[in-house]
Parts: structure tokens; sequence; C-alpha cells
């Protein structure tokens, strides 16, 4: 008895449950929902083709100098590294004077506590320090960018999809542009705030970080190289994929001895099969 009143209880559940997923399923097929500013406008990164694509791809050493010249002369202002040491650079082809000046000649500072007074203070870098915040706190970072808070870059290029492309497309020559008109005909509600800038690369087309490349020449490279606003944006993509993932190089090459080994194991595997039943009819 009891069991039959839990079977029938289960059942009409379980009906109701297909009602509800059949009525869901075909709503959304004969009415479906109309498409957002978003899903029309937003654009599909470009691609940098930078030398670190693919699974043969390396990095670069004068780009990646390059685009750290970038960060340090324009994004160090706003945004933290945190998650890299100055001795890092190193990996850039830097040597141990370079990165000790690099360090100590840094804007930001290492906040420390005088051991005289127990009051807060800051010192120099030293190669191992990890990148210094450029604010205090969230606070004062809020409080100096419109009461948004830029975020840290040292995994950027991981925390976004298609990262690399995201960071190049973001920053480049046509990233930040006026509203399109066809946008404001069909959202006219969708006007950018105040405060905000249009860029059909972010997710919700409106950005509180300012155009960081205004202009070609705005860095001047210690190699010579061209610094037009492309060129910036595709150095500090670079930078920035070194950043998130400095192990790629080593990655890739254990990625291909795997499967060289993989290739030459299956071909002895099949050579021994073939010497094994040399002799045996099938």
């Amino acid at each position: 008895m009891v069991r039959g009143i839990a079977f029938l209880v289960g059942a009409a559940f379980t009906l109701v449950l297909a009602i509800a997923l059949w009525g869901s399923v075909s709503g959304l097929v004969s009415d479906p929902p109309a498409p957002t500013a978003e899903e029309e406008f937003h654009l599909h990164p470009k691609q940098a083709h930078l030398a670190s694509d693919g699974i043969f791809g390396r990095f670069d050493r004068r780009q990646l100098q390059r685009g750290f010249q970038v960060y340090k002369e324009v994004c160090a202002a706003c945004h933290s590294l945190r998650l890299v040491a100055f001795r890092d650079l190193k990996d850039l082809g830097y040597n141990d004077p370079e990165v000790k000046a690099i360090a100590t000649q840094w804007v930001s500072e290492q906040p420390s506590i005088n051991p005289e007074t127990g009051e807060a203070t800051t010192r120099k870098n030293v190669p191992s320090d990890h990148f210094p915040s450029p604010f205090a706190n969230e606070v004062a970072a809020r409080a100096a960018n419109n009461n948004a808070l830029p975020p840290d870059l040292s995994l950027m290029a991981k925390a976004r999809h298609d990262g690399t492309n995201y960071i190049y497309s973001l920053v480049g020559p046509d990233a930040y542009r006026n509203q399109p008109g066809a946008l404001l005909r069909k959202f006219p509600d969708i006007k950018t705030p105040t405060g905000l800038h249009y860029n059909p690369y972010f997710a919700n087309l409106n950005i509180a970080m300012p155009p960081p490349l205004t202009s070609d020449g705005q860095v001047q490279y210690t190699d010579g190289t061209l610094a037009t606003r492309d060129q910036m944006a595709k150095d500090v993509a670079a930078f920035l994929t070194w950043t998130a993932e400095p192990k790629l190089e080593s990655r890739h090459a254990a990625g291909i001895g795997a499967f060289v080994f993989i290739l030459i194991f299956c071909f002895l595997a099949w050579g021994a099969y073939q010497n094994v039943w040399r002799d045996v009819k099938h």
C-alpha cells in the first residue's frame, strides 16, 4: 500500500516536471527571447598573430620587452601585476643589474612598517618583490577611477575567453569608438552612460577604462620599433600572455616530446606485433 502511494506520488511529480519542461521548451521555440544589444553588437576579438600562438609557439623576447615597456609606461598607473616578481623579468632577457634597476626605480614602492615607530611606511623594491599595487587599497583605487576597480593583469590572458586576442582587441586602435547608429535606433535606452566608453570588444559594450593607447609614438621603444597603436596593443598582449603563462614554451616542448614518444612507441609496438606473429597463419 505504502509503495503504491509512493509510486503514484513519484509518477505525478515526474509528470508535472515533464509538462513544465515541455512548456518551457515549446515556449522558447515558438517565441524565442529577443536578442540583447550585447548579443548583437559585441564583436569577437581579432587575431593578434603572435609568435607564441600554436603548439610550436615561442615567445619573442624583444616583443615581450616592448610589451613590458607599454605596461610600465601606460598600464602600471592603474593596474597591478601582483603575481609577477621583478626577478621574473630575467626570463624576458634582462640581466641582474637591469632587473635591480627596474625594481629600485619603480614608481610604486612596497608597503612596510617602520621598525622604530611601528607606523606604516614604504620601501624601495628589490628583485625578489612582486610588483606592488599602484593604490594603497581598494577604496583608493575606486576613488581614483570613478568608482571602478582596475583588475589585476597577472592572469588576464587566462581569465578571459581567447585572452590574448581579447587584450589586443580591447586596447587596439579600433576598440574605442562612437556608438553605432544602428544600435541606438534598435536599443534607444542603451546609450553609453557618462563616465563610460563604448568598446564593442568588452562584454557589455561599455567600459570604465578610458582609451589607454591614444596615439602612435605614445611609447618610445628602446629597440627602435615603430610604436603604432596596433604594435603597442600587440606587444602588451604578448607580455600579458607571458605573465599568465610564463612556462608556455616548456609546456609546448613537453607536449611535442610526449607526442613523439607515443608515436615511436606505437611503431615499436606494431613492429613487435609483426615479429611475434610473423609465423602464425591467419
